[in-house]
Formats: C-alpha cells, structure tokens, sequence
C-alpha cells in the first residue's frame, strides 16, 4: 500500500476498535489504539502471507501476538486484510464468537496461531517458530509483538536468551513501549530501566522507533529490520507509543487499558476518527 492507503486503514481500524469495545461494553481500547500504525504496517506492507491460512505457515511470514488483550485491534486487521468477513467483527466478545477477548485456537479463526492472554508467553512461542523455520530451509520470518508491562515476567528473559544463543536471525519481535499498564505508568509498577542495554546484553540487535504512531517510521524501520535479518542475532524494535493514540481523551493514560466508552463518549471519538473503508 501507498503511505497515505496506510493511514486511511489505520483510521478505519480505529474505528472498528472503539465501536467493537462499545458495543459490549468490554475490552481493550488503549494498547489497541496505541498499536494500530505498527499492525497495519505490519499487515498491509511489510509481511508476506497467504489468507488460504494454515497453522503451518510454510513459506510465509507469520506474527505471534503475545499482549493479547489487544485482541480489538488484531481482529480488525486481520479481517480488513481478507482473513475473516468484516462483518464478523460485530460479534466480538459475544457468546460463542470465534472473536473472542483474547485471541485462542480452538475457535479456527483464521490468522490466529496461539492463544494469548497469559501475559509473558509470546516470546517462548516466537522463538519455537523460528527454530520450526530454520530446522525447515524456510527463509520467512517470524514477528511478535509483545507490551512492555509483560517484561516484568521472567519467561521472557530466558526466551530472550535462547534467542540469542541459537542465533535466531530470522526473529523480529517488537516492545510495545507505552510505558502504560493496567495498575498505572511501569516505571511506578515495576520499572524496567534501560531496555535497550538489556536487550543488546542479551546478545540482541536492538532498532529503537521513537514515533510508533507515525505511519512513515513504522513502515522505514520495520524495512530496517528486515535488512538485519540473517546476521546472527534476533532482532528487537522498541517502539514507543501513545496509549489512546487518536482519540484524544484515551491518550497517554492506563486509565483506558481496559474500559469501554459510554455512547457520548464512542461520538467523542468517532469524530476525530474519518471513515475510510466503511464500517462493518
């Protein structure tokens, strides 16, 4: 896609968040919001994929959602990418919904490969598919994305280092750096410090994005990280964001990790929100 395709998707992807979380009061709006310029990217530019979906993934990019409560912009995109009909979105979080709150398998929703909720995990998964790849000749990649809140959790540390030690080239994983999570801002939680020095200690070839929620330098250095593949070392980005991002009285704040907008406030948002592709 066009850079100015791009931006018209991710406006219509915010959409479908904030109408998705309304309309049954539950969910996720702030990390999913936060997210959307790095999954459209993601989807509509950077990886190269089949929506005839396998769990396989042979000879095609495949991307783990480790923070899976931002499910609302995940499925978004998935449909709006030709996975599933746009028209299911409106049965988010609804009773025998294969969209479920957090992303799982057994419901066979197309583009879905591991259930995630379990904070902490994506990483373990991430790193599994990329050993499957090499031990295959499959010269694809494996992307993940994963929030910052999450890396207080210890099985990621030592996911981290098997990366590194069985020279994961083929592994692009991505921090959603907000600095947000459900009980308030990380560094008050449990601050994690200088992510960067952590990640290069660990043996990891670290791409900083300070403008995560600029369509242009999400598009740049996912290409960025792509060029360091196959040199050795797993490759992180760390990507900061706004949580919110687009609405303005979502942004910046945990306040809205994990509650839905009133109908005044679903308008509020709408309005700075322009239909591009049509609503489901």
């Amino acid at each position: 896609m066009e850079l100015q395709q791009l931006k018209d998707t991710a406006s219509q992807v915010r959409r479908d968040i904030v109408r998705m979380v309304h309309a049954v009061q539950s969910g996720h709006p702030g990390g999913s919001l936060g997210c959307t310029e790095y999954m459209v990217a993601l989807y509509f530019n950077t990886m190269k994929f089949s929506t005839d979906f396998d769990m396989d993934g042979k000879g095609e990019d495949v991307f783990f959602l480790s923070n899976g409560h931002i499910s609302p912009v995940f499925y978004s995109v998935l449909s709006r990418s030709g996975y599933f009909p746009t028209s299911e979105l409106s049965t988010f979080r609804k009773i025998d919904s294969r969209l479920q709150g957090h992303p799982t398998t057994h419901e066979g929703l197309p583009g879905v490969r591991i259930a995630s909720g379990s904070l902490g995990q994506g990483m373990s998964v991430a790193c599994g598919a990329a050993v499957a790849k090499k031990m295959n000749g499959d010269n694809r990649f494996v992307y993940s994305l994963h929030g910052d809140g999450e890396l207080q959790e210890g099985q990621n540390w030592e996911a981290i280092m098997f990366a590194a030690h069985h020279k994961l080239d083929n592994l692009i994983a991505t921090v959603d750096w907000n600095g947000q999570q459900i009980d308030g801002p990380t560094d008050k939680v449990m601050a994690m410090g200088d992510l960067r020095a952590k990640f290069e200690a660990f043996g990891w070839h670290v791409i900083d994005l300070p403008k995560g929620n600029d369509m242009e330098a999400v598009v740049n250095t996912l290409d960025a990280a792509q060029k360091e593949t196959g040199k050795g070392k797993p490759i992180m980005i760390l990507m900061k964001t706004d949580m919110g991002y687009g609405v303005d009285f979502m942004q910046g704040t945990h306040e809205w990790h994990g509650i839905a907008p009133n109908d005044e406030q679903l308008e509020k948002a709408l309005a700075q929100l322009p239909e591009t592709l049509g609503d489901y």
